[in-house]
Parts: structure tokens; C-alpha cells; sequence
């Protein structure tokens, strides 16, 4: 008999990745269909919930031993199993460290403590080429990540901090201390004008990033990342997700941006 979970449900896509890199993909039975790492999880496992909802009855046909979510915003999700007498994990980090952490703390509930530090070591490694590779740029740039466009979001705790590993600074690291999204609202679009991002980033939940509607916001056409056409879109997928994909094609695709602008004005 196995001492730890076999039929786990997982409700966003972090544990799903983290669980098939440890090779311990055979204990899903279903995931969230908002997955897409690894692709081959879609085409493998049931898709029981979004990210706000979930189809209880569904997942209580899978038997779950346990199910893990994150956030505040799964809470009705979590109560609804828990009244039902499932077991349910509910991870709320918000920083690099604290997926780092994630990473360590799942391995050992499967019992694969030592695949998961080993992988987590690998993503420590990661980082710091990064940061290695960012300490030899000639030029930080001031960088705005907008999260969401109506209204405004900025300032996610790990994107903050990734960005500032990949060679920038953001202009609203102030921000990052706040688990909500509320609390990471800009209440005035000037802020942004104000702060005078040098480069833009943009990854909005889920949909396409359109650059030439920033050019028209009040104000904005004074920003130099407006204003020298520095707006970039990073995949959602790859960044708006507190697990793997954050510190590995996210934070590449943060250090290509800022790196190319570096190289650009040491011109």
C-alpha cells in the first residue's frame, strides 16, 4: 500500500508541472484546463476546473486522496471539498522563494523528497546564471509589468522579483508585498507616467497583449517605453503562474527584453 497521495487533483497548473517533472505524473487523475505545461498532460489527464469554479461532482467521481489548489480565490472550491471529506492543500506563496518552498513541500507529500530538491536546486541554478548574466549588462532599465489592463494591475511579488533578477527594476516594486490583486490596483493611470518606465511588459491573464492601444492611454505618449516602442508582451503561461514556468521560460523571456534594451542604449 502507498504511505502517500495516488489520486491527486490538481486545480491550477503549478502542481501539474511540478508533479510530472519529479516523474510523479501517474498520482493525477485531473488537472485544471487552464494547463499547458507539460503539454502532454491535456491529452492525459480529465480537466475538472477553471481557476474560480471547479466541477465537484466530477472530482468526487475521481476519488481524489487529495486535491491541491492555491489561493484565497479557490477558497469556496476548497470548502466544498473539505465538506465533502476530501483532503485539500491550499499553497498561497507568492514570491521566488516561496515556489521554491512549493516545489520542496509537494515532493515530500508524494514522497519524493529528494527528486524535489534536486529539482529545485536546478531552478536555484537557473536564477542565478540569470543574475549573473544580468550583473554584466551596461544599463538597468526602470520596467512597468501590467498584469491586467481594466483597470491597471501591476506588481506581482515573484514578477517583481524576477524582474529585478533579470536586470531591471520595477517601477512598482512597492506593490509586490500585496497577495491581492486589489491591493495591486493602480488607481491612477499617471502613475505610470509619473514612475516613466523604461520598458513595458505585459501579460494579461489570459488574453492578447495589444500594444498599440498603450500609445492612446492619457499621458502615456511621454513615457519612454512608449515613447521608443519598448512594450512586450510575456506569455501568461509562462509568468502569471507561481511555479516552474515563472523561473525558467518566464524569467528568460524578462532577461531577453531587458537585455536587448541594455545593448541598445550602450550603442
Amino acid at each position: 500500500m502507498d504511505r502517500f497521495p495516488t489520486r491527486i487533483v490538481c486545480l491550477t497548473e503549478e502542481p501539474t508541472e511540478v508533479l510530472y517533472a519529479l516523474g510523479q505524473e501517474h498520482r493525477i487523475v485531473g488537472i485544471s484546463q487552464f494547463t499547458v505545461r507539460p503539454p502532454r498532460a491535456r491529452q492525459e489527464k480529465p480537466k475538472v476546473s477553471a481557476f474560480t469554479s471547479a466541477r465537484i461532482e466530477k472530482i468526487m467521481d475521481l476519488e481524489p486522496d487529495l486535491v491541491v489548489g492555491f489561493s484565497d480565490i479557490q477558497a469556496d472550491i476548497a470548502r466544498q471539498l473539505i465538506s465533502a471529506g476530501v483532503e485539500v492543500w491550499i499553497s498561497n506563496h507568492r514570491s521566488v522563494d516561496g515556489i521554491l518552498g512549493y516545489v520542496r513541500r509537494l515532493g515530500g507529500m508524494v514522497g519524493a523528497a529528494d527528486l524535489a530538491d534536486a529539482y529545485a536546486l536546478s531552478l536555484e541554478h537557473h536564477l542565478e546564471e540569470i543574475k549573473l548574466a544580468a550583473s554584466r549588462l551596461p544599463i538597468r532599465p526602470r520596467v512597468y509589468f501590467e498584469e491586467w489592463n481594466d483597470p491597471l494591475i501591476s506588481g506581482i511579488k515573484w514578477v517583481s522579483e524576477l524582474i529585478g533578477l533579470a536586470g531591471g527594476d520595477d517601477v512598482f516594486a512597492d506593490k509586490a508585498e500585496s497577495s491581492l490583486a486589489a491591493g495591486r490596483i493602480l488607481a491612477d493611470p499617471r502613475e505610470v507616467v509619473e514612475r516613466s518606465p523604461d520598458v513595458m511588459l505585459a501579460s494579461w491573464c489570459g488574453k492578447k497583449f495589444l500594444p498599440d492601444t498603450v500609445p492612446g492611454r492619457s499621458g502615456w505618449g511621454a513615457v519612454p517605453a512608449v515613447a521608443n516602442a519598448q512594450l512586450h508582451e510575456v506569455d501568461s503561461a509562462i509568468i502569471l503562474q507561481p511555479g516552474p514556468a515563472a523561473l525558467t521560460d518566464g524569467v528568460d523571456r524578462i532577461h531577453q527584453v531587458i537585455a536587448d534594451w541594455a545593448r541598445q542604449q550602450a550603442r
